[in-house]
């Protein structure tokens, strides 16, 4: 179940800048959190059990953003999106490019994502960069600061670091348990925000 306005956050968690673009209003679930500094325009769907923290902004104007379940976008975070570069509507046209983000996936704090898709299980550390047409597979990691260029794929089970990013390791046993283990905390601790 969606709520698509910003209803009063005893009907649910959602207490962010909720605004219609062109006549698309975000579809939000109601069993996320979203903080009531977090900005959401237009053409956006958040799963059950996401969080959207303090000063992040979605910004579903000229495509659109749709983010799974369990999936945490931390404090200050930026997604967009790319234009149809045919002047054309996305809705009709196909064009342009939509950004992605599955479930369980964390974003850290203050991570720019554009245009981009993030598969479930993912990573993407603090400060980190995901451009255009970029894919971050399943049981991925782009570490703090790194910079995915236009088009990189980062393969499941691999770490990518530096400005362009590339291969640093394999991750560790350890480091994918950590994956899922942020993703359930991040959750436990936007519950407790309700």
């Amino acid at each position: 179940m969606f709520c698509s306005n910003n209803s009063s956050e005893s009907e649910n968690n959602v207490s962010g800048i909720i605004k219609s673009y062109r006549g698309i209003t975000p579809r939000i679930s109601k069993d996320a959190f979203v903080a009531e500094n977090a900005v959401i325009i237009g053409d956006v769907e958040i799963g059950a059990g996401t969080s959207i923290w303090y000063n992040c902004v979605l910004r579903g104007d000229v495509n659109s953003i749709t983010i799974g379940e369990n999936t945490n976008i931390q404090d200050g975070t930026i997604i967009h999106v790319n234009h149809d570069r045919t002047g054309g509507d996305y809705r009709e046209t196909g064009g342009g490019i939509p950004t992605r983000i599955g479930s369980d996936v964390t974003v850290g704090h203050m991570a720019l994502l554009h245009a981009c898709e993030i598969e479930d299980n993912a990573f993407i550390g603090m400060r980190s960069v995901v451009m255009d047409k970029a894919i971050v597979e399943t049981n991925a990691m782009v570490a703090a600061g790194a910079l995915v260029t236009p088009g990189k794929v980062v393969p499941t089970g691999e770490l990518w670091s530096g400005s362009p990013a590339k291969k640093f390791r394999d991750l560790k046993p350890a480091e994918l348990e950590e994956i899922k283990y942020s993703a359930a905390n991040y959750k436990k601790l936007s519950e407790s925000y309700f």
